[in-house]
């Protein structure tokens, strides 16, 4: 027995269901679609001019097919370059100014800013909590904690600085270009600083860091492919962490202690030892000198005796005498006494001492005389 002889069905008489009431045969059939399609058309010419039939529809398709040629023309900006992709696979780089592409769908055209520095922030964020701090900057310490390699923790805040330099590559080879340059920088950074100790981290080695982070940095790019140069590597922030920061202040101030008594100690050696070289060369030159003048006087001392000699062996009384004279002359000469050879007086002519004329020595008794006291006029009577 089919479902239609059946008189309302299971759930009583009539047309029924057993949510209300049921589809009723008497209500509006649906709108037949042929004769709809038809009203339109018939709609349509009653819209359009008559005059305007199958030359004014291809006028159209002309119209449509010239600006969809005409939309293929496209600029690409100084800091840009086109590239090109038809149905999806690269064609070429365009550069700056007017080009031309086949329409969408063909071909399409991206222009990624090859000349713009980007920079990508690791340690550090700028959110809205941000504002409460004075240097406008929120820490996140899941990125700069690291460890060194004499087994400390240290807190390093870097930027990244980096721009396109393959637009093929950077737009093909890599899903998300700005995440993996952010994780190849940290995990580059983490090896560095595992590499090195504290000390010269905290002091000397930025430098040195931020040289060995581009350039590992560039190697495993450039092996990704990633069409990317990495310009600047810049340290913002390297510090303990905030739970022995004093603690390792006091070590460096130390350390900088011990460096500035080792500087002076430098110092004065360098100091005293030029001047201790010197003394010693003076007094080792003056000996020198000393010894060479005594030897020479020595051997002149020797000459003029052997010369002495000789003259003495010839004329014995003569040169006795000689030498007599010499003496005394030598001796007496700086003496202000006179010696008076009494034999030498007898024996001229009168006898007596007519041979002796006394000399009053006035400029003797003048120097020895005491300057005269001068009285203050005005004195008492």
């Amino acid at each position: 027995m089919s479902w239609k002889n059946q008189s309302g069905g299971p759930w009583g008489n009539g047309p029924r269901g057993p949510w209300g009431s049921g589809p009723s045969s008497s209500g509006p059939t649906p709108p037949d679609l042929e004769d709809l399609i038809r009203r339109s058309q018939d709609q349509l010419r009653n819209i359009l001019p008559s005059a305007f039939g199958g030359k004014g529809i291809a006028i159209i398709i002309a119209l449509v097919v010239f600006g969809w040629f005409m939309s293929g023309w496209y600029v690409v900006r100084p800091n840009e370059q086109g590239v090109v992709l038809r149905f999806g696979a690269f064609q070429g780089v365009t550069q700056p100014g007017p080009n031309y592409h086949w329409p969408y769908p063909i071909e399409t055209v991206l222009t990624p800013r090859v000349t713009e520095f980007n920079r990508i922030d690791i340690g550090m964020r700028v959110g809205e909590d941000s504002r409460r701090s004075s240097s406008g900057m929120r820490d996140v310490p899941e990125e700069s904690q690291m460890l060194t390699g004499d087994e400390n923790i240290v807190d390093v805040d870097f930027v990244v600085i980096w721009k396109i330099s393959d637009p093929e590559q950077y737009l093909f080879n890599v899903q998300n270009p700005e995440g993996t340059i952010k994780a190849v920088a940290e995990s580059a950074m983490r090896e560095v600083i595992g590499r090195t100790n504290i000390q010269p981290i905290l002091t000397g080695a930025r430098q040195n860091i931020e040289t060995g982070v581009q350039e590992l940095m560039q190697s495993v790019l450039n092996s990704y492919k990633a069409g990317v140069q990495i310009t600047q590597v810049q340290l913002q922030k390297v510090d303990p962490p905030s739970q022995v920061i004093d603690a390792f202040r006091d070590v460096q101030a130390a350390r900088a202690d011990a460096e500035r008594v080792q500087n002076e100690a430098q110092a004065y050696a360098n100091r005293v030892l030029p001047e201790a070289r010197g003394e010693a060369s003076r007094v080792e030159n003056a000996a020198q000198a000393y010894r060479e003048r005594t030897v020479v006087e020595a051997r002149g001392q020797a000459a003029r005796f052997i010369k002495v000699f000789d003259e003495y062996q010839k004329a014995k009384d003569v040169t006795r005498q000689r030498m007599y004279l010499e003496t005394m002359e030598r001796v007496l000469g700086g003496m202000d006494k006179v010696v008076v050879d009494q034999s030498a007086t007898r024996s001229g002519a009168g006898g007596g001492n007519s041979g002796v004329v006394p000399v009053l020595p006035l400029a003797d008794m003048l120097r020895r005389q005491p300057a005269p006291v001068v009285q203050p006029q005005g004195g008492t009577r």
